[in-house]
């Protein structure tokens, strides 16, 4: 692999530029310092910015916001995946493995799909504090706690969750600053609908959310018994994700567009 340091931005869970969630992308020889991949997050200012570097039995990845490193992104995996594919790094037969702070990740392709291979997050129902209200402006119908920091709320109408205006202030005041809703979808081409929320580490709202499925697959095969779902992630950009519960994991399916390609210059 050439020194040379190249950072793609793709749009992830989507076919379209401009639409579904963007990512930043770079993949290099040797690991960065992460005081450096915490700089080029901030400058790259997407949602993540994912940092590959080739390790014996496939890649380690990290991930970072604009304000710090987070174990697990979805949209960002879905993104170096297809740069590993599409650079022909890796051949399209065949599986990646990374290796990030969350574990394990297995990853292949399907004609256009990228399908992944996630650990299911632990859910925990817990009291909905009187602030949620307020901090909201719907009731939730119940509310959970989720791995690595998230909260999960159920609500009663799709369009409540399409209607949400959160103030992020008070989301992290109640202690909602990684906040996932949901709700039952309207339309026979989706199962449910879903939003993102994440003040807390500098993200107004997250316009597609693929670790929030490791949430989200397993609480709404509790509620219905099945396995496999489509959801549509209501945001701005929007995103549709095919999500499947195989055992104690989950499997996200998506495509991905590569819309901006840069060469580090320092």
């Amino acid at each position: 692999m050439s020194n040379t340091k190249i950072i793609y931005h793709v749009d992830a869970f989507t076919s379209e530029p401009f639409k579904g969630n963007p990512a930043g992308v770079m993949i290099t020889e040797n690991e960065l310092e992460s005081a450096m991949m915490q700089l080029i997050a901030a400058e790259m200012n997407l949602s993540e910015t994912a940092f590959l570097n080739r390790i014996e039995g496939g890649y380690r990845i990290r991930y970072y916001t604009p304000e710090s490193e987070i174990e697990l992104c979805g949209h960002a995996t879905l993104s170096s995946a297809h740069i590993l594919y599409e650079t022909g790094q890796v051949e399209p037969s065949r599986q990646i493995k990374l290796f990030s702070k969350a574990g394990e990740l297995f990853i292949k392709r399907s004609g256009n799909m990228i399908i992944m291979n996630f650990p299911t997050y632990t859910l925990q129902k817990i009291e909905i504090p009187d602030a949620f209200m307020d901090a909201i402006g719907f009731r939730a119908m119940e509310l959970y706690e989720c791995d690595y920091g998230w909260k999960l709320a159920l609500l009663e109408y799709e369009e409540d969750v399409r209607s949400v205006a959160p103030d992020s202030g008070a989301l992290k005041k109640a202690g909602l600053g990684s906040l996932i809703i949901t709700a039952p979808g309207n339309s026979p081409d989706y199962d449910f609908v879903v939003r993102c929320f994440v003040p807390e580490l500098g993200i107004t709202e997250d316009p597609v959310t693929g670790s929030a499925h490791c949430a989200l697959t397993p609480f709404w095969s509790g509620k219905t018994g099945r396995s496999e779902f489509r959801s549509l992630q209501v945001s701005k950009r929007t995103g549709r994700l095919e999500v499947k519960l195989k055992d104690d994991r989950v499997e996200i399916s998506g495509e991905a567009i590569t819309v901006m390609k840069a060469t580090l210059l320092i």
